[in-house]
């Protein structure tokens, strides 16, 4: 069932776990994560990343949208890090009604005019908005900032910011990066206990690939309500590829998309489990849970 991302991300915040966001780019991505979703009785979002937008376009939009309809599991779907007001228009009339207008690459004002364009346009399709301050460094789908051009969320910045963009969702910069760490990841849980105390609305942690477990729970303690995969995922299908494709006998097609499905599912599931949200669809079909699906 296609669902509310402000519903997934309150019911979870409430319930203490958190949902988790997987990039997809096709079929293949887009099945594993509803299989997982549905195996594990779990909520969970469809994240489209510009690339992947600009790669699929309107037919990819049109197939995350009728997955997650046809699901039996909540399923939300999420423009991921748009800096494009004409994508993020685009996806809106295409009926997505979750988007994250990423201004981070942008000075701080400029992120707030913009974020608060994105968000007047997006309420009016009765869509939610994320919005990221601070800048995360890392590697994600030709998305490069450098380590000196990180720069981790300010709480009274982020305050001033939250009031004036009316955004609904905050991703927050504690030291996580997009892609792989390369050196053992330090989160900063005091600013981000800080910033979730200063601010009501719901927090995401990008970079969720290669934090380890504990990192993972402390965060959902502090508040965060979703976490953002990639890395991980699709990690997981490539090497599947190439173990197919480098072994001997007889090969077919579809086999070989179902290994790598496989594959991203079993990333998926672990996933799920370790964001505390398998088990917890039926938490979805609450009346507090319909009262905030809009």
């Amino acid at each position: 069932m296609i669902a509310s991302t402000r519903e997934l991300l309150e019911t979870a915040r409430r319930n203490a776990y958190a949902i988790g966001a997987f990039n997809v780019y096709n079929l293949e991505g887009v099945k594993a994560v509803i299989v997982a979703a549905e195996t594990n009785h779990s909520p969970a979002m469809l994240q489209l990343h510009p690339s992947a937008l600009k790669y699929g376009q309107s037919m990819l939009v049109s197939m995350c949208l009728e997955a997650a309809r046809s699901a039996t599991v909540p399923i939300s779907v999420h423009l991921d890090h748009s800096t494009s007001e004409g994508d993020i228009e685009n996806v809106l009339n295409a009926g997505v009604k979750s988007i994250m207008a990423d201004g981070s690459p942008m000075e701080y004002a400029e992120n707030l005019a913009f974020t608060r364009k994105m968000t007047e346009l997006s309420h009016q399709h009765n869509a939610i908005v994320e919005a990221e301050i601070g800048r995360i460094s890392g590697t994600e789908d030709g998305l490069t900032i450098a380590e000196k051009e990180a720069k981790m969320t300010d709480p009274d910045q982020a305050v001033e910011f939250v009031n004036a963009t009316k955004v609904d969702v905050l991703a927050v910069t504690i030291g996580n990066v997009h892609g792989e760490y390369k050196s053992p990841p330090k989160l900063d849980f005091e600013r981000l206990s800080k910033i979730r105390s200063l601010i009501d609305i719901p927090l995401v942690l990008h970079g969720a690939s290669g934090l380890p477990d504990w990192m993972i729970e402390r965060s959902i303690q502090l508040g965060v309500c979703k976490f953002n995969v990639n890395t991980e995922v699709r990690q997981a299908y490539m090497q599947s590829l190439k173990d197919e494709l480098c072994s001997k006998g007889p090969q077919d097609l579809l086999d070989i998309t179902s290994s790598s499905i496989e594959a991203m599912e079993e990333v998926i599931t672990g996933k799920l489990k370790l964001f505390g949200s398998a088990n917890k669809a039926h938490l979805h079909e609450t009346p507090y849970a319909a009262s905030l699906i809009r």
